[in-house]
């Protein structure tokens, strides 16, 4: 977030003093907290100066787990406060994933993949993922980022202590998927994905050094694509022209037991 004036209660650090110096303005770092439970903040220094959110990906695009759902709060609450707002459009993960070789309108409805507890395991996306699969359509996973979160002890305490910032991986969520398909095996379920169903792992997109990763889900799981952040695709149907441009990504046996249905 950065404001033509107003009141900085500490300095920006690193690459918000580069930001400083590109935009000329004071910027603050607008942290979950801040853009979640305390957008008023935001919204009170819009009343009377210009403010610009800045975000990474389009702000209705999607690029972490609920930003989409989080901006989509904040346009609302500035129409309710008689606050003008104006978007401009910036690259998605939702369309940047095209680079991967997959045809974007081949895709269906996009998923999120949240860690899992030990006592909270959801699989809600897992069946959606086989809905876009019947339709032979592939599904981009978003991926769980847990940044400035509190552990249940400190927020029960109401200790401002977080927890080290964590980033999904491609890995680990292909781990998450490859348990719900063994168990639901187990119940006698026909599961719908197997290991040897082909995903694609992306990393970085759009940054010099991205990473692209062709694989099956079980070799997905021990796949190391770096830094994030992390997305995975796992593919429905798949057109002649996507299977040669996924070969650009994949190991020899990633492809070996794959049968093309031409769908044109």
């Amino acid at each position: 977030m950065c404001r033509h004036r107003g009141h900085v209660t500490r300095r920006p650090v690193g690459f918000l003093w580069r930001q400083e110096e590109f935009y000329g303005k004071e910027v603050v770092l607008a942290d979950r907290e801040l853009v979640e439970q305390e957008a008023e903040r935001i919204l009170e220094h819009a009343k009377d100066a210009d403010v610009a959110f800045l975000v990474a990906g389009d702000p209705f695009g999607g690029l972490f787990v609920g930003s989409a759902t989080t901006h989509s709060d904040l346009a609302l609450r500035a129409v309710r406060a008689g606050i003008p707002y104006q978007v401009v459009h910036n690259a998605s993960v939702i369309t940047a994933v095209g680079c991967c070789g997959l045809q974007l309108y081949n895709f269906g409805e996009t998923v999120s993949l949240v860690y899992w507890t030990d006592s909270w395991r959801p699989e809600s996306f897992y069946d959606k993922i086989l809905q876009n699969r019947a339709a032979g359509l592939h599904t981009l996973c978003l991926l769980d980022i847990k940044v400035k979160e509190q552990s249940l002890e400190n927020l029960m305490r109401g200790k401002k202590v977080y927890e080290p910032p964590r980033f999904m991986s491609a890995a680990q969520a292909a781990d998450q998927l490859l348990q719900i398909v063994r168990r639901r095996r187990n119940q006698g379920e026909e599961p719908g994905l197997t290991e040897d169903t082909l995903c694609v792992g992306a990393a970085r997109l759009g940054a010099a050094d991205q990473k692209i990763v062709t694989a099956t889900l079980a070799q997905m799981t021990s796949c190391d694509l770096g830094a994030p952040l992390h997305s995975l695709v796992v593919t429905g149907r798949l057109h002649p022209l996507e299977a040669d441009m996924l070969r650009l990504h994949a190991p020899d046996d990633a492809l070996a037991s794959l049968r093309l249905l031409d769908g044109s």
